[in-house]
């Protein structure tokens, strides 16, 4: 790896974690090759809330970075995780049952466990699969990384676009790459819950 690599590397590190969102969001709007104006209307802000979140002068709210990121076909993970870097060590964060931060969409209802460690590598949540047939997904969920998944309770149906569909039960568990299309149905009466852990 030449200096300027390393230098790049060094920098992407050293990057708070309101920089490294805008970057991500500025990086996925470039990409699409819109302009502010445009991108900001596909996702129903303003163009001046836009450019304040793309250059860290304000924080915005999980809404607005969940529609941001749906607008921008910007990958799952990057809703929970806004930087995967920090030079912070022995950071410990706590959950009282049930007291995690929910997420709704509409075929899981996530609870993030650990929220306030937002500068992570690690998204450790509960899901309850509130989906009961494929055609709820609107395309298959792929993102960066890994994902280990463990069935709480009820019984799935686990689908991915390289395997035949998994059936699973309570104290199952599952391992692969999050990068291939996948998702969940619930077969059981009772919605099935699902400890999931994603890796960046």
């Amino acid at each position: 790896m030449g200096d300027e690599s390393r230098n790049d590397v060094s920098r992407q590190e050293d990057l708070s974690e309101g920089e490294a969102l805008g970057r991500s969001i500025r990086d996925a709007r470039r990409a699409k090759g819109w302009t502010l104006e445009e991108a900001g209307r596909a996702a129903g802000i303003g163009r001046s809330t836009l450019s304040k979140i793309e250059n860290n002068q304000t924080k915005p709210s999980f809404d607005i970075v969940r529609r941001l990121t749906q607008a921008l076909d910007m990958s799952t993970p990057q809703l929970f995780l806004q930087s995967g870097q920090s030079g912070i060590s022995g950071r410990r964060d706590f959950t009282p049952k049930g007291e995690g931060e929910i997420k709704n969409t509409p075929t899981y209802m996530h609870e993030l466990l650990c929220p306030e460690l937002t500068s992570k590598r690690m998204l450790p949540y509960i899901a309850t699969i509130k989906a009961r047939d494929l055609s709820e997904f609107e395309t298959w969920i792929r993102h960066s990384g890994e994902e280990f998944m463990y069935v709480l309770s009820g019984e799935l149906i686990f689908v991915s676009e390289h395997y035949r569909p998994l059936p699973m039960k309570a104290g199952d568990s599952l391992y692969y790459d999050s990068g291939m299309g996948h998702g969940c149905i619930s077969t059981s009466e009772e919605d099935a819950q699902v400890l999931w852990v994603s890796l960046e």
